[in-house]
């Protein structure tokens, strides 16, 4: 008789540390949202927001250089809107809708962060619109 042991599938200790970071940055990007509302062009809401990742204690990067290389060779550079605690990227929009070109902008973002997850924020909402984008298996 054969007996097979499976390991808990649950979340690991690196899954749970982005959840709990990215629900203290949802909780940020709300405050925010309810401070300043709708109107303000996309740079206002991400100083704010830096200002507010800061006092609820979070080490926030502002205009985080990411580099592309190509065999070696640098090809581009890019700036995520804020990275968080090296961890996690937020893009922040003010657009009346998120499109197909900021899901692919923060996938570009992850895959040569080698980051694991982008919020995508939109301040163009009477409520604060955030999508979690993930770098996984369909998306590599």
């Amino acid at each position: 008789m054969i007996i097979m042991v499976l390991k808990n599938m649950g979340p690991n200790a690196n899954e749970i540390k982005l959840n709990e970071l990215s629900e203290k940055i949802i909780g940020a990007a709300f405050e925010v949202s309810n401070i300043l509302c709708v109107g303000f062009l996309e740079k206002v809401y991400e100083n704010a927001l830096n200002i507010e990742l800061e006092l609820r204690g979070l080490q926030a990067q502002q205009q985080a250089p990411l580099k592309v290389y190509y065999k070696d060779e640098l090809v581009g550079d890019y700036f995520a809107d804020i990275l968080v605690e090296n961890e996690i990227i937020i893009e922040l929009k003010t657009v009346k809708e998120f499109d197909d070109i900021h899901i692919a902008q923060c996938l570009n973002y992850l895959k040569i962060t080698g980051l694991k997850l982008c919020l995508l924020i939109n301040f163009s909402k009477p409520r604060v619109d955030i999508k979690r984008i993930v770098r996984g298996f369909g998306n590599k």
